[in-house]
């Protein structure tokens, strides 16, 4: 997995440099060639299942479980900016710095990346209660322009449990900036369902 890893750290400098990048038109003759050369690379081998168990820590069941595909966690996936996060005590704590390729108002990071981040934060942050759950409600609030290419500081912890619902809060910080906030709402499932949700996705696969 160490030079899956290498691979993504790679991709994620590739999607830096091409993004924003003022080279000139003859400086791309070839590359499409040359990517989809290593591309081919990997095409003779067969696609499993992208996570063998979760792609996010809300539905692991588990605080430290293997998230190297994430889309947001995955150090092996190059979508992801990656977000560093652990648990400390009672709170889940991180940062993250996203690149250029996340870039919404000029020079910030995009509202929905911003989200996404919480999502995944929250989701952590309420299996610490022991009562896993899925996404109900998202709200954040935008306090103030979150930078690109700046390491974040993430904060997350449990508000309080009411039964099947966990209400968790969390914060963005740039410095002592705060960017944006966060309430979620997470809903305990019976694990049946979620087990459906993986049977689902193999019958998909099996089918195409």
């Amino acid at each position: 997995m160490s030079e899956a890893r290498n691979v993504a750290d790679a991709v994620r400098e590739l999607i830096e440099r091409m993004v924003a990048t003022q080279a000139p038109p003859e400086v791309f003759h070839g590359v499409a060639d040359d990517l989809r050369a290593v591309a081919a690379r990997l095409a003779e081998y067969p696609q499993g299942p992208l996570y063998f168990g979760y792609a996010e820590a809300a539905n692991a069941d588990t605080v430290a479980g293997p998230f190297d595909n994430s889309p947001l966690l995955g150090k092996a996936n190059p979508l992801a900016p990656p977000l560093h996060l652990a648990v400390e005590g009672d709170r889940v704590r991180g940062t993250a710095t996203f690149g250029s390729a996340y870039e919404g108002p000029p020079g910030c990071v995009h509202g929905g990346f911003v989200a996404a981040a919480f999502d995944e934060l929250l989701g952590l942050a309420q299996t610490i209660g022991g009562n896993p759950g899925m996404t109900g409600r998202l709200i954040v609030h935008y306090r103030t322009p979150t930078p690109l290419r700046t390491e974040l500081r993430l904060e997350g912890w449990i508000e309080r449990v009411d039964g099947r619902k966990t209400i968790c809060h969390g914060t963005i910080h740039a410095g002592d900036r705060l960017c944006a906030e966060s309430e979620g709402l997470f809903v305990a499932v019976d694990r049946t369902k979620f087990e459906g949700l993986l049977a689902e996705r193999e019958a998909r696969r099996s089918a195409t």
